[in-house]
């Protein structure tokens, strides 16, 4: 008779340069929806805990912003979610773009990780289903080159392959351990939290190289009305009067399919319709004010 496991479960970050799919990672990895996607630098703002469900363990993904050199006080504490949740989890994914040699950036990321000595570190190749088997192994070796890790381990997010493989690697490094969360629980997230990302992540989709860090989104009311549709009331803020104009755009074309695109992502992940009311507010330097920075949640 083969003897059982012994169960697993911990706490998972992963990190990486700017749009080497971090967030798809987590999704893909969760099976559903539950970080944003964008190719823009920093899209990701706060750590979000969600659970992947396996037989063997339970692996809790906390995805967080970027590491990077801050600019603005958005920058400076969005670093230091980073640096906090760094501390506290079990194991590090380093994630490296498979279509991309290691630079300055990747070098800089790496050397933060070493003041995270107690976490296992795991090199993760993304994006295996739009690159060559050359460029695959030209990273592995750049990769081991790099330094030491616990393992590495290419994958594609998109298309499936070798995901199995590493929920397996993260699994058998994390401690052995109960569940730490009930089998149906798949994130902390709050409703409004994810209904305020879904609404930026619309807005970043095809926004100019000057909106993106300049861009949030809150929920200011939800209510349900006789018929079961939930009405969510909400604002998209910019920094100046222009990006203002940006983001509506001429006749108010752009806001009008920010807020068909953000109703049809928002129904579809909360399951029910829903009918989204949005307007632009203006909240001058809002990155470097502490109190509109308290007021946006950061």
């Amino acid at each position: 008779m083969t003897e059982a496991k012994e169960f697993r479960a911990g706490f998972v970050s992963f990190v990486g340069r700017p749009n080497v799919g971090k967030s798809t990672l987590t999704n893909a990895l969760v099976g559903e929806k539950i970080a944003i996607t964008s190719p823009k630098p920093q899209t990701t703002r706060r750590a979000i805990r969600a659970v992947a469900h396996r037989p063997d363990g339970q692996i809790i993904i906390v995805d967080t912003p970027g590491m990077h050199r801050p600019r603005k006080l958005l920058g400076e504490r969005l670093n230091a979610v980073v640096t906090s949740t760094l501390g506290d989890v079990d194991v590090i994914g380093m994630c490296f773009a498979a279509g991309e040699k290691i630079g300055p950036g990747d070098r800089f990321i790496f050397d933060q990780l070493q003041k995270f000595p107690t976490a296992k570190k795991v090199a993760i190749i993304t994006k295996l289903d739009v690159n060559h088997k050359a460029e695959v192994f030209e990273r592995l070796v750049e990769v081991d080159q790099l330094g030491e890790w616990d393992a590495v381990v290419p994958v594609s997010a998109v298309s499936g392959e070798q995901l199995d493989v590493l929920q397996q690697v993260l699994v058998s490094l994390l401690p052995v351990s109960e569940p730490l969360y009930e089998a149906t629980h798949v994130t902390d997230e709050t409703p409004d939290d994810l209904i305020a990302e879904l609404i930026r992540e619309s807005a970043l989709a095809g926004a100019r190289d000057e909106l993106p860090h300049s861009l949030a989104a809150v929920v200011n009311d939800t209510e349900t009305d006789d018929e079961g549709r939930l009405h969510i009331y909400a604002s998209l803020i910019v920094e100046r009067d222009s990006q203002k104009g940006i983001v509506i755009g001429k006749g108010g074309s752009r806001l009008s399919t920010i807020r068909q695109f953000a109703r049809k992502e928002i129904s579809r992940a909360l399951g029910r319709s829903v009918s989204l009311h949005l307007q632009v507010k203006v909240l001058k330097e809002w990155q470097n004010d502490p109190k509109s920075l308290g007021k946006l949640g950061f």
